[in-house]
């Protein structure tokens, strides 16, 4: 199993984007912890949107239907490998 099964490769980039964006979060204190995720969240399914609009062609309703459950699927997935990624990161560097 690799990475490119689930997320398109293009968009691996976005869950690096995506960690950096929780990180300067938290360290701004403009929004409170909680509500983070969901911030990234949405941005994630808004860039994976933007990208995945900008490439498809569309004929029928159907395409249209079919490229934004693509593009919410993928930002939640990005959105899930970003906070993993944190996660990791985080329990490495407490030991």
């Amino acid at each position: 199993m690799e990475i490119t099964e689930y997320i398109k490769p293009e968009l691996i980039v976005v869950a690096l984007a995506l960690y950096f964006l929780d990180m300067a979060l938290r360290k701004s204190s403009v929004i409170q912890e909680k509500y983070i995720i969901f911030l990234t969240g949405l941005v994630g399914i808004l860039i994976c949107s933007l990208y995945v609009f900008a490439t498809c062609e569309f004929s029928e309703a159907k395409d249209v239907a079919m490229a934004a459950f693509t593009a919410v699927t993928q930002g939640i997935i990005v959105t899930g490998v970003s906070a993993y990624a944190k996660q990791i990161i985080t329990r490495i560097s407490k030991k």
